[in-house]
């Protein structure tokens, strides 16, 4: 009886054992898959995290060059310092790494004990130092025999070589190297590369292991970009519009842009008042002065939205009314439906009804023009002769050539924050008045490269093609990779149209109202505008937008511009007299760089520039005949046998009749005389009384024409103190200003 139930018992116990196996087996199992094929990857991650120390190395960012590969925005090598704490075993060696480092980097001694203190295998104490700086440490190393516990890792800061100079355009890197704005934002992904890495394993103790467990992932660079500016041509719109800011005391910023029409390829695109892409984040001095003086709490909003308005590129993220400039697109679809002809008869009164109840539109002239052609009308700017144009048009057509044109579409230009058009109704309804007003090109907004991409059509033979800022994307090699070649959307007007808009508009620039854009040796075409915008002066007071948009030469069009002045509170508001002297400022610089031959005048030849020689060495008699040879005046200082100096210098170019001083003793000092007043006068007169002051005068704008036009700016203020001799550019405009 016992020995059965014992052996009952024994039985029993074998099976709760192989049932406890099995369940125990079958749980290990369970454990294993799980900790294999559910928790493999996290666990692998943290095993790696323990064991492997991960660098970055940053990767090199391309550069931004100009169409002729100058550097506009690059990388500089810069290091961060980075503390090895496993290695700083023991105090002694702590408190010599933390001493040398406070000493050089500035950094807290407090600071560099608590990094130097952390159980991890290294911790960044600063970055971006410069070449100077870590030759320091390095010297520092050196003579301390430090060979752990301080480690260099190289990496890049951006760096703007020009400054302020095309900066909307550029944009700026962040803290991390990020664009985060203008070109080095819109093209992030093609400038940044990849980042590479240094993997180190290392021990228990987060101490690395020898050198056989280090792996290098090499970074990748990242492309660099040719842009289609060049440097010249962005010098002479930024120093033009600079300048017209200060003579028109313009409020709101200005722009100019200059476009190739055949290609769409953006020459320049100046914006003012800009920014420096190196301190981005530093506002003007007037504008930090303003934020200071706020209540502390409005501070950080107003520094915000100071910020976002100058690195705001006005060119392509602002909608404008663009007043009467929108006539060459009124006129060129009015020709290409024929509603009407260059002949086509008008009559204006001085104002006129659009439609029975709606309140009268006045034409500048409050008079009236009278009776006039078409071709008449647009020289006259005539707001009564374009509304009738409109109506003539129709709603239907109108619209349809508006978004021909391309401004009810984006123009895909490359640059972030593009904005839309602001039209009456999106499906192109509008009312008698809405036509109207649109017709001399107001209540409706479009951005400024809009207009000028616009305009490119009317030059180019009748093709809208997509302006672009980027010409090659090149690899580290600089090698082309991509080329950005010419994207014509379509056809809008016939090469006819184009032709006869083109006719129309250099007479309006040789005797209309675009005269004031006048450039002595080349045809050029164009369009005034002056448009009403809500004041920012006060309630109830005007401001105003001044325009000029053309291009040139008229006989074969090479460049477009847009000249754009936001709120203009000089002596003048209308795009005659603001826009238009600019426009013959940069066009008179621009279209000889860029190879295009003038042609002069028999009027023009007989005030042509002369171009100085170079006298210095020569005999006084020598220098004398060669001067006076070229109708110009000179007065000799001194009585030495040689020149030894001259004003103006070689290669300054001054009017005929001008004056050239001579010196022949080194003894002689070089005379100074005080500028007198320039403006409010004829050419005749400017000349004249620069010439008493022995001064020389450099023409620009109309001043060459036969009668009618006068100073308006000199480039050196009157009572500045000069040296005799000294040219002085003066601008000119008629006096009869229209729209």
């Amino acid at each position: 009886m016992a020995k059965g139930t014992t052996v009952r018992m024994w039985r029993r116990s074998f099976v709760v054992l192989i049932l406890l196996s099995v369940i125990g087996f079958s749980l290990l199992v369970f454990r294993l898959i799980k900790l294999q094929f559910i928790d493999g990857s996290e666990l692998q991650t943290m095993a790696s995290e323990q064991q492997l120390a991960d660098t970055k190395i940053s990767a090199q960012r391309g550069t931004i060059y100009d169409r002729n590969m100058k550097p506009l925005a690059q990388s500089a090598t810069v290091w961060t310092v980075v503390l090895e704490p496993a290695h700083l075993k023991t105090p002694e060696k702590k408190e010599l790494v933390c001493n040398g480092l406070h000493e050089i980097l500035g950094i807290e001694k407090e600071k560099l004990m608590e990094l130097a203190s952390k159980r991890t295998c290294y911790v960044v104490a600063k970055k971006r130092i410069e070449s100077d700086i870590k030759d320091k440490i390095m010297a520092f190393k050196n003579e301390k025999k430090i060979s752990g516990g301080i480690r260099l890792i190289e990496d890049y800061k951006r760096y703007y070589p020009y400054g302020k100079f095309a900066s909307s355009v550029l944009g700026f890197t962040g803290a991390d190297s990020q664009g985060l704005a203008g070109i080095e934002s819109f093209y992030e992904k093609t400038l940044k590369g990849e980042d590479g890495r240094i993997v180190t394993a290392q021990n228990a103790i987060g101490t690395n292991m020898p050198f056989d467990y280090e792996r290098l992932i090499a970074a990748k660079n990242g492309k660099s970009l040719k842009l289609t500016i060049d440097e010249t041509v962005q010098r002479i719109a930024e120093k033009n519009l600079r300048e017209g800011i200060e003579n028109n005391k313009v409020m709101n910023r200005a722009v100019i842009i200059v476009l190739d029409v055949r290609t769409g390829e953006i020459l320049a695109m100046a914006v003012e008042d800009g920014f420096d892409p190196n301190e981005p984040f530093k506002l003007k001095e007037e504008e930090q002065k303003r934020i200071d003086e706020l209540p502390e709490e409005e501070r950080a909003k107003a520094k915000n939205e100071a910020l976002s308005k100058q690195w705001r590129n006005k060119a392509v993220s602002d909608v404008y009314y663009p007043g009467s400039v929108f006539k060459m697109v009124v006129a060129a679809t009015a020709l290409e439906i024929n509603a009407v002809d260059e002949k086509t008869p008008f009559f204006c009164s001085g104002s006129i009804k659009p439609g029975e109840g709606i309140r009268p539109i006045g034409c500048h002239k409050r008079g009236g023009h009278g009776a006039q052609t078409f071709l008449e009308a647009l020289c006259h700017s005539c707001n009564p002769a374009f509304i009738m144009t409109g109506q003539r048009i129709g709603v239907e057509k109108f619209f349809e050539y508006y978004k021909l044109f391309g401004f009810h579409e984006k123009t895909g230009i490359d640059l972030p924050g593009e904005a839309s058009d602001l039209f009456f109704n999106a499906d192109g309804s509008m009312s008698i008045t809405d036509l109207a007003v649109a017709s001399i090109g107001q209540n409706f907004g479009i951005t400024p490269i809009q207009m000028v991409t616009a305009a490119s059509v009317i030059a180019n033979g009748g093709k809208l093609v997509k302006p672009h800022m980027v010409k090659e994307i090149l690899d580290s090699d600089l090698k082309v990779c991509e080329n950005v070649g010419t994207y014509e959307k379509r056809r809008v007007i016939s090469e006819e149209t184009s032709r006869r808009v083109i006719a129309m508009l250099h007479e309006n620039a040789t005797t209309g109202s675009a005269k004031n854009a006048y450039v002595p040796g080349y045809r050029v075409a164009g369009k005034t505008g002056t448009s009403e915008k809500i004041g920012l002066s006060g309630p109830g007071q005007k401001d105003y937008i001044s325009s000029f948009c053309g291009f040139a030469p008229a006989d074969d069009p090479k460049v477009a511009m847009l000249v754009f002045f936001d709120t203009p509170k000089g002596d003048f508001y209308y795009g005659s007299a603001v826009a238009a002297p600019v426009f013959a400022k940069v066009m008179q610089e621009v279209l000889p760089y860029l190879g295009v031959k003038a042609e002069f005048t028999e009027e023009e030849k007989d005030r042509l520039e002369v171009t100085i020689p170079d006298v210095t060495g020569k005999k006084v008699y020598e220098a004398r005949d060669a001067i006076q040879g070229l109708s110009l005046v000179t007065i000799v200082q001194g009585n030495g046998d040689s020149v030894i100096e001259q004003r103006p210098q070689a290669s300054e170019c001054i009017p005929k009749g001008g004056t050239v001083v001579l010196y022949t003793d080194s003894g002689n000092s070089i005379n100074r005389v005080k500028v007198p007043k320039l403006t409010g006068m004829s050419f005749y007169g400017a000349s004249k009384t620069a010439s008493l002051a022995n001064l020389n005068i450099k023409i620009s704008g109309s001043g060459t024409a036969k009668e009618g036009a006068v100073s308006v700016s000199q480039d050196i203020p009157e009572g500045t103190e000069v040296e005799v001799g000294t040219v002085i550019t003066v601008s000119f405009v008629h006096s009869d200003q229209v729209r």
